[in-house]
């Protein structure tokens, strides 16, 4: 199976030595993304709902960009900083999935990079 990087502009370049993405075959793997503006890479810094907006449409770019939508997503992992937030975060997140629900991790983290309040990431598959 080829290996390819995934990039694109709509979402924010990676911060570090990783990919936006890697396609495997049928898989693509998301790096965790946050609320990063991909023009400045500045910190967007709103409410959670906010954040979790942005972090999604940069899932949905990455996707696009692999040849996939979320429509292909099959398993998420959600960090957030404060599990108080969760409803908030969720009510949000059901909107982007509202065809088919992937599976999915919800975990609470000490701290994310850029004192983001969400970071997620996702693992899509083509459908044959």
């Amino acid at each position: 199976m080829d290996k390819k990087t995934i990039q694109t502009s709509q979402a924010p370049s990676a911060i570090g030595p990783y990919s936006q993405a890697i396609r495997i075959g049928d898989f693509l793997y998301t790096s965790g993304q946050i609320a990063l503006k991909p023009d400045t890479m500045e910190m967007m810094n709103g409410e959670i709902e906010e954040e979790t907006e942005w972090v999604l449409k940069h899932i949905e770019a990455i996707l696009k960009a692999g040849g996939l939508s979320l429509d292909h997503v099959i398993k998420t992992t959600v960090y957030l900083t404060d599990l108080g937030e969760f409803s908030r975060m969720n009510q949000v997140y059901e909107k982007f999935f509202e065809k088919t629900k992937p599976a999915r991790a919800c975990v609470q983290v000490a701290a994310l990079p850029k004192g983001a309040k969400v970071e997620i990431d996702a693992i899509a598959a083509e459908h044959r």
